[in-house]
């Protein structure tokens, strides 16, 4: 064998190929199909009128961009609270631009949390979060794929990057690098989803 890393040896179609980034994208196709149909559902049914937007509004009332603040943290690690589709549900009721700040500083903590935990605490930690065998195809390609794999998955809503920000942990990615392609991508993701959120608000009727 030569000295090259292992996941050097990997080209992009094996990637395609790896059993966690096509479960990965079945997942995005079918959020995306859900979320397709739930809009429709809206608009069909009178959301605006309904029990649930009253209590969205009366919980933002209540704790504002704080409440933001806490539940993309949460959203950062690994419970799936869905954290694009609740900034466009925010923006319905908070200014687009001040949600979008508080909503990505808060997931960029929760993956924080998550790479810090995964840094201190090891494999033994992580492999309760991620397979053993994704896990191993994940680590396998990460020197050629790595960073790349976290900025599209960053960038793309549906995707679970938050699972990844334990493996940047574990294999001790750069902090400062990390931090900024945490922060960055998921800005842009939340930018384009508080602003897709107000004008969903006024197609709806809220």
């Amino acid at each position: 064998m030569s000295g090259e890393p292992q996941g050097a040896q990997y080209s992009l179609r094996d990637l395609l190929r790896a059993s966690w980034v096509r479960s990965s994208l079945k997942l995005a196709l079918l959020a995306t199909i859900v979320g397709v149909v739930f809009i429709w559902l809206m608009k069909v049914f009178n959301f605006a009128a309904s029990p649930l937007f009253a209590n969205m509004e009366a919980f933002l009332a209540n704790y504002g961009l704080f409440g933001i603040f806490a539940l993309t943290v949460l959203s950062g690690t690994i419970l799936p609270l869905g954290s694009p589709a609740l900034v466009a549900a925010a923006s319905m009721f908070v200014d687009p631009l001040p949600l979008t700040i508080v909503a990505s500083i808060g997931f960029t903590l929760g993956m924080t949390i998550n790479y810090l935990l995964a840094y201190k605490l090891g494999r033994p930690f992580v492999v309760k979060r991620i397979s053993h065998e994704r896990l191993d195809e994940i680590t396998h390609m990460w020197d050629k794929w790595g960073l790349i794999i976290y900025v599209v998955f960053g960038f793309t809503p549906v995707l679970p990057v938050e699972l990844l920000s334990f493996v940047c942990g574990l294999l001790k990615t750069r902090f400062t690098t990390f931090l900024i392609l945490s922060f960055i991508p998921r800005f842009v993701v939340f930018a384009v989803f508080a602003y897709f959120g107000q004008y969903l608000g006024i197609w709806i009727g809220a």
